[in-house]
């Protein structure tokens, strides 16, 4: 019956006892608790009838489907004990008679013979059945059978205990279930009649021998005879071909092909006569265990120390196989990657069994070890034992091996569990068999001690081919030259691909363990190699992008880490630069562009020395330095320091190559930036004017560099509230853009993005908000949804919705900005500073002033590291937390902010920019809400007098900063009883408001109201009241003809 089970193709089970109504329920909660109890799982026959068959599908009594065999195996497992792979088409052969025979001890058959009868075909024979010899009798015949089956074959004729003693020592085995789950599943999963092999590969110290260890332990059952073989050279085979030799003979004296061998003379006689005993006709149940086969002879490399381990491989068609190695070239069966421990828990049990010291799951000092560790065995391993015999803490090994790597490696006890006991010199052999088979690899493994551990990549080092030395020329000659290379520490082990960073920038790179960059650092350049560290930072050097560079941040944030392992020479001083000053000045604009401006002072200025001193002070490479330098200045509001540079480097510039050179005029639209900044409008203008005039001649009106100072002409504009002119400049760009490069460009895209604001500030909000959207959607398609122009475009509408009091989506805009921004340039950039302002700002207006305050202080203290406490973002966050304090009525508070940003903003921007006069409005408008209305009057009055100079006279009526001084010196005004310059102040502001935001705002709504209650019903003053008040404004005349003329008209009452 059961071979007529087993050669059916389906095997349908009608359970009377279980019931599954036709309602459409897929859950197995109606039928489950009587599938469980079905009397089908209680019957004797029924055994075969379950094991036998491939498919066996299970039925109602409503003929409704329960499931397949294979999809209920785990359920089938709990209710009969049968093994699930037994239900999941496993041979028989891989379990044991004692197993098999229990699946059936808890059945019951009618007749009494049937409990041993069921068993046939299960226990692998056959038998007459006999009813009426009884249970007893009928038991004792299947005894007979099996052993008559296996007699003088596995457990007689071959059977040799596994000696464990003789085995490699191995520590207390944790974690690896699925890499022996899977050992398992190849290695048994064959017929009788062929040979299975599993090679374990992977880096030296990963732990495969304590692998094979672990399986042979778990499966040792399984095998008639178990063999550990030496295979790290063929000495060493042939004396493991000696050894079981030895053991068979031991077990079976008489065995033929091994009793006439001298053990002791010539050992291939040995080998050969082991190979034949193997192949003898039923003995199939042998494991063969090839371990450290690391030098394996291949096609293009051979010498006396290889091995081809074909020559000592049984050729029989049955038996299993192990190797464990550390090259990927081994292809003498399945091959299964033996890879890091992937969780923390695993390397903690490790960690703890070897130290003896337990409790460390919740040991941060334990976590951070077993990080830097990486999930290497070995590693853990030796920490571990280290531990076990001193009181060092977890924290204090973690610094000894980051300060004293190689002598706490030479002083950690040795471990019998590991083939090279050390972990400094496990990688020692493979690096030798490396450099005899290419010596460029091995040099590329000596120079990634001065990169990162992780991502290296061809196009990092293909400027290299420039250098002297003829192996990086050759390693670098082409891609192919360098996957060669690589290739090579891959199938070692030593490195290993990372093409999950190919989206970074198109192409993926390579990593190296944590502990194998410690062992290049420590071993490999035990004496720093300052010829390789400069290699490696001028390779770094040369990829540094620019930022007109597509994606240029992703790329910047691949070179972050190999940065980072020259930071302490770049900024120390401790590297001669001779030669390489153009390296240190790319990597001075990458730390800039990183908001790392300190970093980036001390690197400029290192390569401003190298140049003076080697090219000399006027050397257009030295100038660039010197450009870059005030352009470093002016953005830590440096402002003076600026200057100086720029000065410096336009004069330099004017007498090297002209003064209507490219590179000149790009200085001289440095210096309209920063005049700009210092709020020195006209004489922003004027180096706007000559830069744009000099750029329309040497490279027309449409290129870009021309197009980017129409649109710095804008910008200006629309700060001095010429907004039509603004818009005029905003316009041409944007169109020009459009042209050259497309209207998806990020330049493009940028104007777009500035427009955007400039309708914004002219309350235009429909407009700017499509705006907004267009930049977005834009710079979403072509750039993606993290790049900086797409948060810069999403923080705008964060500012947009907020304004329009749409509070809940400018909050969800702040907060992509944000997570965007600390993702891409990290929580302590300027524009990440930025959007945690903006937040404050929006927490303010929502009344959550505890969320403000936070947000506040956070950006202040993330300014004053990254850019000073002068600075004027540092200073913008002091006035709002200013106002913040003032709106909590903490006034003293409030007062300390504004003095300080103001006495900031004096020094950094003097005492007439517009932002120095917003602080000095809000100075006001605190000290009239603290009844000190004599010096809130002459805040105002400064406030206005320097907003009219700043901006020229006839700008001051569209400003909104002086219209906002305006609305409050009214209040003033009018709160003191002085109705009619109340009325006067009233009135500009209302033209204003009119004029930007249109008279629907809520601004001329409450100016309307307050001219209503001084009762103003038209303004229609008579000659002799257009005299000036004591701010210097236009005379009411002058405001009259620009409100006719703007259209605007005042409600009555």
């Amino acid at each position: 019956m059961f071979w007529w089970y087993q050669n059916s193709a389906r095997c349908y089970v009608y359970l009377t006892d279980v019931s599954k109504p036709d309602n459409g329920a897929d859950s197995e909660r109606p039928w489950g608790e009587a599938f469980r109890t079905s009397r089908w799982f209680t019957r004797g026959w029924t055994l075969q009838e379950l094991i036998a068959p491939r498919v066996v599908d299970f039925f109602s009594v409503e003929r409704q489907r329960l499931g397949s065999k294979l999809l209920l195996a785990a359920k089938i497992h709990k209710i009969t004990g049968i093994a699930e792979k037994a239900l999941q088409g496993d041979a028989l052969l891989n379990f044991s008679i004692k197993e098999r025979r229990s699946w059936a001890e808890r059945r019951n058959t009618t007749i009494e013979e049937d409990g041993a009868y069921c068993l046939i075909g299960i226990c692998s024979v056959s038998m007459v059945l006999n009813y009426g010899e009884g249970r007893e009798h009928a038991f004792r015949r299947l005894e007979e059978e099996i052993h008559k089956l296996y007699k003088g074959v596995d457990f007689e004729q071959f059977a040799v205990r596994l000696n464990l003693v003789s085995l490699p020592e191995a520590a207390q085995f944790v974690a690896r279930e699925e890499e022996l789950s899977t050992m398992h599943e190849l290695l048994h999963n064959h017929g009788r009649n062929s040979q299975s092999a599993v090679v374990l590969h992977g880096l030296g110290g990963i732990g495969k021998t304590q692998l094979a260890i672990e399986y042979l332990r778990r499966h040792k059952e399984k095998y008639t005879a178990i063999f550990w073989l030496n295979a790290n050279d063929e000495d060493s085979l042939r004396l493991s071909f000696r050894n079981i030799a030895q053991q068979v003979l031991k077990h079976h004296p008489s065995t033929r092909v091994l009793s006439g061998i001298d053990l002791e003379g010539d050992l291939n006689r040995v080998v050969n006569a082991v190979k034949v005993w193997l192949d003898v006709q039923g003995n199939t149940r042998w494991l063969m265990i090839y371990d450290n086969y690391d030098n394996p002879r291949i096609s293009n490399y051979s010498n006396h120390l290889t091995v081809d381990v074909r020559q000592y491989l049984p050729e029989s068609d049955h038996g299993s196989i192990i190797i464990t190695t550390r090259s990927a070239r081994v292809t003498q069966g399945q091959r299964l990657h033996v890879q890091k421990l992937a969780g923390l828990e695993d390397g903690l049990k490790i960690l703890a069994n070897m130290s003896g010291r337990e409790g460390i799951e919740n040991d941060a000092d334990a976590k951070a070890l077993v990080s830097k560790l990486d999930g290497l065995p070995l590693a853990l391993s030796t920490a571990g034992a280290y531990l076990e015999h001193v009181t060092t803490s977890f924290a204090e090994y973690l610094q000894l091996y980051e300060a004293s790597w190689l002598k706490l490696q030479r002083t950690s006890p040795t471990l019998n569990s590991y083939a090279d006991r050390s972990l400094y010199t496990t990688w020692q052999v493979t690096f030798n068999q490396i450099q005899k088979q290419n010596a460029a690899s091995a040099q590329l493994l000596q120079l990634w001690a001065y990169f990162d551990k992780q991502d290296v990549w061809y196009g990092l080092l293909r400027h290299a081919r420039s250098a002297d030395d003829e192996w990086i020329q050759k390693l670098t000659n082409d891609e192919l030259s360098f996957n060669e290379a690589v290739r090579l520490l891959c199938e070692y082990g030593l490195a290993h691909a990372e093409p999950s960073l190919r989206q970074l920038s198109g192409s993926a790179g390579y990593g190296v363990h944590s502990c194998v960059h410690s062992w290049t650092i420590s071993v490999l350049n035990g004496k720093r190699d300052d010829g390789l560290m400069r290699l490696a930072l001028t390779c770094v050097a040369s990829e540094v992008p620019s930022t007109d560079v597509d994606k240029w941040w992703l790329l910047q944030q691949r070179l972050l880490q190999h940065v980072a392992r020259h930071d302490q020479f770049i900024t120390s001083g401790n590297m001669d630069v001779i030669g390489i000053e153009w390296a240190l000045h790319n990597i001075g604009g990458f730390y800039a562009d990183q908001g790392r401006l300190a970093d980036a002072e001390t690197t400029y200025s290192r390569a401003l020395q190298g140049y003076e001193e080697a090219l000399g002070p006027k050397h257009t490479s030295t100038l660039d330095t010197v450009n870059n330098l005030g352009f470093l200045y002016a953005d830590q509001a440096r402002l003076a320091e600026a200057e100086t540079m720029y000065d410096r480097a336009l004069q330099g510039k004017e007498e090297a190559l002209g003064p209507k050179h490219t590179s000149t005029l790009d200085t001289v639209n440095n210096l309209g930036n920063l005049y700009a900044d210092q709020g020195r409008l006209a004489d922003a203008e004027a180096m706007y004017s000559r830069a744009l005039q000099g750029r329309e001649e040497a490279l027309g009106p449409k290129h870009a560099s021309t197009l980017d100072t129409v649109n710095n002409l804008g910008l200006l504009y629309k700060n001095q509230g010429r907004l039509v002119e603004a818009e005029a400049m905003y316009n041409r760009a944007l169109q020009g853009k459009e042209e050259a490069l497309g209207p998806k460009h990020k330049s493009t895209l940028s104007t777009v993005n500035n427009l955007g604001n400039l309708y914004w500030n002219q309350g235009r909000l429909a407009e700017a908000e499509a705006m907004y959207n267009r930049a977005l959607q834009g710079s979403e398609e072509a750039l993606g949804p993290k790049h900086i122009l797409a948060l810069s475009t999403v923080g705008n509408l964060g500012n947009l919705y907020a304004d329009q009091g749409r509070l809940a989506d400018a909050e969800a805009m702040y907060s992509r900005a944000l997570q965007g921004y600390e993702e891409a340039l990290g929580p302590k950039h300027t524009s990440t500073l930025d959007t945690v302002n903006n937040l404050g700002l929006l927490y303010a207006d929502q009344a959550r002033l505890p969320e403000a305050e936070a947000m506040y202080n956070r950006a202040v203290q993330g300014s004053e590291e990254a850019l000073g406490s002068k600075h004027t973002s540092t200073l913008d966050t002091v006035n709002n937390l200013g106002n913040l304090y003032a709106n909590q009525g903490r006034l003293a508070d409030a007062e300390a902010m504004y003095s300080r940003a103001l006495q900031g903003r004096e020094e950094a921007l003097g005492p007439k920019h517009t932002s120095t006069l917003d602080t000095v409005n809000s100075l006001g408008n605190l000290y009239k809400n603290q009844g000190r209305l004599a010096e809130a009057e002459a805040m105002y009055n400064r406030a206005l007098q320097g907003y009219e100079e700043a901006l020229r006279p006839e700008l001051l009526p569209s400003y909104l900063p002086a219209l906002n001084t305006m609305f409050s010196f009214g209040e003033l005004l009018s709160q003191t009883g002085r109705e009619d310059k109340a009325k006067i102040m009233y009135t500009q502001a209302l033209v204003g408001f009119t004029a930007v935001q249109g008279p629907s705002s809520k601004w001329c709504k409450q100016l309307t109201d307050r001219l209503q209650a001084l009762q103003v019903t038209s303004v229609e003053p008579k000659e002799d009241q257009g005299e000036s008040t004591e701010i210097g404004a236009p005379k009411l005349r002058s405001v009259k003809r620009l409100f006719r003329k703007l259209g605007g008209r005042l409600h009555a009452a």
